[in-house]
């Protein structure tokens, strides 16, 4: 029995060491002193990542991304919200923002506390992202990460979370 938990060990020490440098960060959820570690907790599983904005046009699509995240869950895809002022849209505290997502809209996939998510104070997760694909041009930019950290693909704001353009490349990173 020691043996296999030394194995089981090994095994988590080196998927560990393989997760990105991008994602060896830890960041604050939304209103909460709780915060999250992006390669303990999301290596090795397929992301939805999006900017948010508690007092947008888009901000409806909370529903779509919660809906995203209750019908895709399971099958290993996690969504994870950042809130973001950067397009000045953002609520004037984390107490009011939290109350759009939480209460307003019903998330209850992870909400990332508010950050920059573009320019030279971009947090560590949207320099990478910019970088790779593109910064978000608007508020609720999607950006899908297979399990392996690659980033596969950017959505802009007017790729609503049901579109099938969406849903299929969402199912096609969770084979």
């Amino acid at each position: 029995m020691k043996l296999f938990a030394f194995i089981t060990l090994l095994l988590s020490v080196n998927a560990f060491a393989a997760c990105p440098e991008w994602m060896d960060t830890s960041m604050r959820k939304l209103h909460s002193s709780e915060t999250v570690n992006f390669c303990e907790d999301y290596w090795g599983r397929p992301m939805l990542i999006v900017n948010t904005a508690s007092h947008c046009g888009f901000t409806k699509q909370l529903k779509g991304l919660e809906k995203i995240h209750k019908e895709y869950y399971k099958a290993g895809l996690a969504v994870i919200g950042f809130a973001s002022n950067d397009f000045w849209q953002g609520a004037d505290s984390e107490a009011e923002a939290a109350e759009i997502c939480y209460v307003n809209f019903g998330v209850t996939f992870t909400m990332i506390a508010q950050s920059s998510v573009r320019g030279k104070n971009a947090n560590k997760i949207f320099a990478e992202l910019s970088e790779q694909v593109g910064s978000p041009s608007w508020n609720f930019n999607k950006y899908l990460v297979g399990r392996d950290g690659n980033i596969a693909v950017r959505y802009g704001s007017n790729t609503s979370p049901d579109s099938r353009k969406l849903t299929s490349a969402i199912e096609s990173i969770l084979k």
